[in-house]
């Protein structure tokens, strides 16, 4: 049950708002699961590092249902939907896709990795991204955010996580 996930477009910084109307004006019977993927960062204020997280996929969320019509007549009443997408502006993303996303996240959320930098190799020594290091595509140690690509949506998307670099060695 629930095997099909399909990706929702929604006008960028109201994902969960229009979440939260999803999972409030649509039937559990109809609508499994709204969810928002989120990452984890570091981010520096008043003189100290706080954790902080972002969207990952800004105008987007995910949504699970193995009953697509009665979504779509439903998500007409939520403002701000936009459509789902797709080829015709429906189809499900590969159940691969998602859950190859989704191992690394704990509630929707990718946690901070911890890594070195040993010469012109990335090691990640913990976290969710420990054993990855070939999906990190360029890392930004001031703002401890690592690039990385996924395949999502039938294509390559390069998507920010967090990844602390913690010591550099020559």
């Amino acid at each position: 049950m629930y095997e099909n996930w399909y990706v929702l477009q929604v006008m960028t910084g109201q994902e969960e708002r229009i979440a939260n109307k999803c999972e409030t004006m649509i039937s559990k019977s109809i609508l499994n699961e709204c969810v928002v993927i989120h990452y984890e960062y570091m981010k520096k204020y008043h003189g100290r590092w706080h954790k902080e997280k972002k969207v990952m996929f800004p105008g987007y969320l995910f949504v699970v249902t193995d009953h697509l019509d009665d979504l779509f007549i439903q998500l007409k009443r939520i403002p701000d939907f936009t459509k789902l997408i797709g080829k015709d502006d429906i189809y499900p993303i590969y159940k691969e896709e998602v859950l190859h996303l989704l191992k690394y996240s704990d509630e929707h959320l990718i946690r901070m990795s911890k890594g070195i930098i040993e010469g012109d190799r990335i090691i990640v020594e913990s976290g969710p991204f420990k054993g990855y290091e070939g999906f990190i595509k360029k890392i930004d140690r001031h703002k401890r955010i690592a690039f990385i690509d996924v395949e999502l949506f039938n294509t390559v998307t390069t998507v920010k996580v967090g990844l602390e670099i913690v010591s550099k060695f020559s």
